[in-house]
């Protein structure tokens, strides 16, 4: 097909599908036991220069002691891909973790305002980034996962989002309509937080899921961080039920609370407090240095972090709110 226009934004990921396609031919497919420390995890499965992925949509299931951990083993130079980014995206840019972004929502936590961090990373010149929608993302990890190189869509077409992202425009070859062709998106490593998992890997989760499946399918290593194990026999029994199969897992890590401040459908609300906090110590450089030490450097692990921030009490009072906000009775 002729290339009619392409934006000038970059394509930091190959793809290439047989490329893929060979990395994923050696990759073990055994049905063993997947579970480790989530430390062990991010040490294993996160190399400086990766590109990341991460689950979860807004401040929904996302997969923020994953981002912890990243950020308090100083990971450095990954690619990110900013699909639907909140309190995940303000956690690694106070890492610096990233420097290369495909953005398409980010900086903003929603109705919660904008993330004064975020903002200035991307600001301040250590950042290169590649304009999309957040469709667009969907359909780049659904190229990848279908081992496709691109997939056609018919938005971004006429928009200054295309002119800065790493798309082409070329004319249908059935119909001659005008298309935008995006690439495919297969990240070195992903995150994703969900309700419950064996240990193998089988994983299910509640609510929405965005584009988590078509994520979990694309990357070559998939961490699946989970705020319950259970037993095999309890997913076997229904295997409808399983969204995230086993041999597309490389690790699994039970995590209670792994969405805090965040929230995590029928499990705990959303700490408002806590995020309006994070909002709040950014504003001072210092004050925001000793926020991060306490919260993150100085935590051991996750637990640690939601020790200083309220405990179980705090946790429980969270789960009773979001019961009490789907109209429940715990």
């Amino acid at each position: 097909m002729e290339v009619l226009e392409k934006g000038k934004g970059p394509v930091f990921t190959d793809p290439d599908p047989d490329a893929a396609r060979d990395f994923f031919r050696k990759k073990s497919r055994v049905k063993k036991d997947k579970t480790m420390s989530l430390k062990k995890a991010v040490e294993t499965f996160v190399n400086d220069g990766d590109y990341l992925g991460i689950g979860g949509f807004g401040a929904n299931r996302t997969p923020v002691a994953a981002c912890h951990e990243i950020v308090r083993q100083k990971k450095k130079n990954l690619g990110f891909a900013g699909h639907t980014s909140t309190h995940d995206m303000q956690i690694l840019s106070a890492g610096r973790v990233y420097d290369r972004i495909d953005m398409a929502y980010g900086v903003g936590l929603e109705a919660r305002g904008l993330s004064g961090c975020s903002r200035k990373y991307l600001e301040s010149g250590a950042v290169t980034v590649s304009e999309w929608t957040n469709y667009a993302l969907s359909i780049r990890l659904q190229a990848a996962s279908m081992g496709v190189p691109f997939l056609p869509m018919r938005s971004m077409l006429g928009t200054e989002t295309f002119d800065y992202s790493g798309a082409v425009a070329a004319n249908c070859p059935f119909t001659g309509k005008k298309m935008a062709l995006v690439p495919a998106l297969s990240p070195d490593v992903s995150f994703i937080h969900v309700h419950e998992a064996d240990i193998y890997g089988n994983a299910r989760f509640e609510g929405i899921a965005v584009a988590d499946i078509e994520l979990a399918n694309a990357s070559k290593n998939l961490i699946i961080t989970c705020e319950r194990l259970v037993p095999h026999g309890e997913i076997a029994s229904e295997p409808h039920k399983t969204q995230i199969p086993y041999f597309i897992v490389d690790a699994v890590c039970e995590v209670p609370y792994g969405a805090f401040p965040g929230t995590m459908p029928n499990e705990y609300f959303s700490d408002e407090a806590h995020l309006k906090e994070w909002m709040a110590k950014e504003r001072d450089p210092d004050a925001f240095e000793t926020f991060l030490n306490e919260n993150i450097y100085d935590c051991e692990d996750f637990q640690a972090y939601i020790d200083r921030n309220g405990g179980m009490d705090r946790m429980r009072q969270l789960r009773r709110q979001e019961f009490m906000i789907n109209g429940e009775d715990e």
